[in-house]
């Protein structure tokens, strides 16, 4: 399996590195797996749903 970096999925995902690491932390990132302080996400994650706002960025720019 293919892997990427917190860096990687933020600006696939179009999110902060922080806020990537924080999902990973809450283990709303399914498949990934910390070594030391570093993340590995699988590169067919889905980015989870923020449930910190009740529309999206994607729905917002409409």
């Amino acid at each position: 399996m293919d892997y990427m970096t917190a860096r990687e999925a933020s600006k696939k995902w179009d999110i902060t590195q922080r806020r990537v690491q924080v999902l990973c932390n809450q283990g709303k990132v399914r498949g990934a797996v910390r070594f030391g302080n570093t993340w590995a996400i699988p590169k067919d994650a889905v980015k989870p749903k923020d449930g910190r706002y009740k529309t999206s960025k994607q729905e917002r720019k409409v």
